[in-house]
């Protein structure tokens, strides 16, 4: 079934800015050149897998716990928290920055210490210690569908924006998908998780500088920050209650709080991406202060671009003229901040902020691009056909052309995600998201649950997805009206839990596979029919 295009592709697609000046073409420049050079001056270092994957496993907790902003912080998020203050207003990202130091002790004195007790370079060799061979490929498959899926997402939206903020029409948005893929599939190709990780902390500091900017500018335009300060809820942010118990509300309080620390828990102990930036460190208290690196620096993003949200609303409440053609804040937050930087940015400053734009964009990609190929070498080609690549040279190679055939996909993934409807945050809720909490399933029954068992895993993930996509896609499948997108994360995730470790309590050991097929055939039965119960009433 085909979905409506997201708002902010349409939208931006309308928006006519001003042509980019020779200055903010320079910089523009000068930032893809800087990341394509950083991979070729990690690509001499880069002589084992070991180095490739995990750079030797000596590296200190400022760049890994920088990259994890990268990790966990893309140009979706950046474009979409300020939209999301313009459209909705600030409860989402107060409640975001609240939960912080909840999630950082959750990772970090719990999961942490867990992972890196073991000799493992893909997360998900964890899996087969505990529950097996089976568990181990899933859990490797459900991680490689989902950054896949992710790194689409972020391809299909960098290319829309930029196309919006340099003047062009949208029969460019193909090429500039192809231009960002490249560069960021070069430079993972030759320089793996280093080049990854450094380009990262680059990433990091050009998006506090591009939001700054933009706060810097409306503020000189307005006369200061007193200006555009809100004094009072505005009219046109909907009712964002601090609890309800109603899945109809889009975005409370509570809601916010508890689906980004279970994000953060599921993300950390289950997320390659995650994972692998902790493998690189020496030990548990390294990988620990990484963590809570990534952590200060989200919340840094997450407060400045907070600010860029209510500065964005303050200026175009006022704008003489009133709001540009096109555009409302009750319908299209998301293109405020790249309507502003095409429109009003002076020349240098808005080639700042589209370089972050670049920065992120391609620095999103490639850490997906360095875990997906981590775990299809360790948990698909070492495992299943370990003949393929004997000498750490030829494992290396097939590395780099595993890079290369993923950053196709990606490149025709993108195609594909500009299909699903919403805004930037419901987006990568209703996609990356109906997988992301199943994942974890299978690592908390591994790690946690000493009666757990592979058919209970499993089960577990298979009722978990089918929860995960009723919620994010109710109102398609059932014609009534759209449930919040904050309700996936604690549906889904006690959901996993619960029927993981329910169907482990199945006795499955020791019984033949015909019986097995047929238990499991029973408990795919009943879900099925339970999901056309559900969307029938």
């Amino acid at each position: 079934m085909a979905f409506p295009r997201p708002g902010l592709a349409r939208l931006l697609l309308l928006i006519a800015p001003r042509a980019v000046g020779w200055v903010d073409g320079v910089l523009i420049a000068a930032c893809a050149l800087t990341l394509l050079g950083i991979g070729i001056f990690y690509a001499r270092r880069q002589r084992t897998t070991e180095e490739y994957f995990v750079s030797g496993r000596n590296r200190r907790s400022f760049i890994p716990g920088i990259s994890l902003v990268a990790a966990m912080f893309s140009l979706v998020a950046y474009i979409g928290n300020p939209g999301e203050v313009v459209q909705h207003g600030p409860v989402l990202v107060c409640a975001v920055l609240v939960a912080l130091p909840f999630g950082y002790l959750a990772v970090g004195w719990l999961l942490i210490p867990l992972i890196m007790r073991l000799p493992i370079t893909s997360a998900y060799e964890l899996l087969e210690l505990r529950l097996g061979r089976s568990v181990r490929l899933l859990g490797a498959a459900t991680f490689v569908c989902m950054r896949l899926v992710w790194m689409s997402l972020i391809l299909c939206t960098a290319a829309t924006v930029l196309v919006a903020v340099m003047d062009c029409g949208p029969q460019w948005v193909p090429a500039f998908e192809i231009g960002l893929c490249l560069v960021a599939t070069t430079y993972t190709l030759i320089g793996g998780i280093d080049a990854v990780m450094v380009t990262s902390v680059l990433e990091f500091f050009l998006l506090i500088i591009g939001a700054a900017l933009t706060i810097a500018s409306i503020s000189w335009r307005m006369g200061g920050v007193a200006a555009w300060w809100p004094h009072h809820w505005q009219a046109h942010w909907p009712a964002q209650p601090f609890f309800s118990w109603s899945p109809l509300v889009r975005v409370t309080a509570v809601g916010t709080f508890v689906s980004y620390v279970i994000s953060t828990i599921c993300g950390a102990g289950s997320d390659q991406v995650n994972i692998q930036r902790y493998l690189t460190t020496r030990d548990a208290a390294t990988a620990r202060r990484a963590f809570l690196t990534g952590a200060l620096g989200i919340g840094s993003l997450m407060l400045i671009l907070g600010l860029v949200g209510l500065a964005l609303l303050g200026f175009y409440s006022h704008l003489p003229g009133g709001l540009p053609a096109n555009l409302s804040f009750e319908r299209h937050g998301d293109a405020f901040f790249p309507h502003y930087i095409s429109h009003y940015l002076p020349a240098g400053a808005s080639g700042l902020v589209i370089s972050a734009l670049l920065a992120s964009a391609v620095s999103g990609i490639s850490p997906g691009m360095n875990s997906v190929t981590t775990v299809i070498s360790k948990d698909f080609i070492g495992l299943l056909w370990p003949a393929a690549a004997r000498t750490d040279a030829e494992q290396l190679r097939t590395a780099r052309v595993l890079v290369f055939v993923i950053g196709l996909v990606v490149l025709a993934g993108s195609r594909v995600v500009a299909l699903v409807g919403g805004d930037l945050i419901e987006v990568s809720s209703k996609t990356v998201n109906l997988l992301f909490y199943p994942m974890f399933g299978l690592f908390f029954l591994a790690m946690f649950v000493p009666f757990g068992t592979t058919f209970g895993a499993i089960l577990g993930m298979a009722y978990s997805v089918a929860a995960a996509v009723l919620i994010g896609y109710w109102d398609t499948l059932t014609g009534q009206p759209r449930l919040s997108f904050q309700w996936i994360a604690p549906v889904s995730f006690a959901t996993s839990l619960a029927f993981g470790c329910l169907f482990s309590l199945v006795p499955t050991r020791g019984i033949s596979r015909r019986r097995l097929a047929s238990y499991t055939g029973t408990a795919l039965a009943v879900l099925s029919l339970a999901i056309a119960w559900v969307v029938r009433t």
